[in-house]
């Protein structure tokens, strides 16, 4: 497959971020993806997040594994670190390179069939070990490599663009993360930049497990009257929990809502996400409640957006195993290879 790069001339007046960069700086090749791919809005979204938030493209390390969603790492951020693995290995390759390299953020882009069919068993255990990730789904129910059938997250009630009927029942992969211990799970639609581009400002800046199911609807396959993931459906039953914003560390906080209307979350680095709530009494914080909201509006054939739940006491996989504070990448070698004495002691505590 032939990639072709954007051209490099650019308006010089175009808006810089902290770090003299344009948006333009964060992007990548020309996308291969069918004309109207929910999959580029997400990219969009991810240039900006990435833009706003001032990230140089070397701290940031892009993995994918297989399928049109995990194509689009190619898309954005062309000078960062970047891994593309087998189908639904992604998890296990982020955990490994997370553990050797802490100093980087991990964003994975995964679809719904290389996370909740093959990629399950390793998406399950990279919540519950909070590997310090953004792991994105673009999350259409089909596999539009080859060539439309349905995925695991597919709802029953929605049909083939055929007109087959799914005879099985969908996975929640966000209801699925807080029950395992995520500890921040958001869902978006890759038609709301507006909800989208904060929450991953967000969850770039979380430290721990960070899950974004985004429904991004395919316009070959999935995208027809029949399809509870097509952009029509998505438009007429998204029921969004609330509205947000992301506010950095240095940025002075200033807030002005009515008083139990909104509800400020501090996040491990001193950003905070400022929520006004939409929906009645609803607290992210509550896992239970979260779960009762996603399975009741998934009865109503609604899809509930917006950040689902945070918690803002979780350990990530560094802390729970107490590694070093620096990256394995900058200890020097008498630390990474102590030596006999060292083997034979660790050797001992096993006997």
């Amino acid at each position: 497959m032939t990639y072709m790069t954007k051209p490099s001339v650019r308006h010089p007046a175009l808006r810089q971020n902290d770090l003299g960069l344009t948006r333009r700086d964060y992007e990548g090749v020309i996308s291969t993806l069918c004309a109207g791919c929910g999959h580029d809005s997400v990219t969009a979204a991810i240039i900006e997040a990435c833009f706003e938030l001032s990230l140089p493209a070397h701290r940031l390390a892009k993995l994918s594994g297989i399928g049109c969603s995990s194509k689009t790492t190619n898309y954005f951020l062309n000078r960062s670190h970047g891994f593309n693995s087998v189908h639904g290995r992604m998890a296990a390759i982020a955990t490994g390179a997370n553990l050797a390299n802490r100093d980087l953020v991990y964003l994975g882009v995964s679809g719904d069939g290389d996370t909740a069919s093959i990629g399950l068993g390793q998406f399950c255990h990279a919540v519950r070990r909070q590997v310090n990730m953004v792991y994105i789904v673009e999350n259409n129910g089909t596999y539009g490599l080859t060539k439309g059938q349905f995925s695991a997250t597919n709802d029953r009630e929605s049909r083939s663009k055929k007109g087959k009927d799914n005879l099985f029942e969908a996975i929640d992969l966000c209801a699925m993360a807080i029950q395992l211990g995520a500890g921040f799970v958001a869902r978006g639609f890759s038609g709301d930049r507006e909800q989208l581009v904060p929450l991953i400002k967000a969850a770039i800046n979380y430290d721990g497990f960070a899950l974004l199911d985004i429904i991004s609807p395919c316009v070959t396959f999935n995208n027809h009257v029949a399809s509870t993931k097509s952009y029509d459906y998505i438009r007429d039953h998204s029921e969004a929990v609330g509205g947000l914003d992301f506010v950095p560390p240095e940025a002075e906080i200033e807030v002005d809502y009515e008083e139990g209307a909104s509800t400020s979350i501090t996040l491990h680095d001193g950003s905070k996400l400022e929520l006004s709530k939409l929906s009645d009494g609803y607290d992210p914080r509550d896992g239970h409640g979260a779960i009762d909201v996603i399975r009741r509006q998934y009865e109503q054939g609604n899809v509930v957006t917006g950040l689902l739940y945070v918690r803002e006491d979780v350990d990530d996989l560094h802390a729970r195993l107490n590694t070093p504070s620096q990256a394995l990448n900058a200890l020097p070698e008498s630390d990474l290879c102590p030596g006999q004495v060292a083997l034979e002691a660790i050797n001992e505590t096993m006997r």
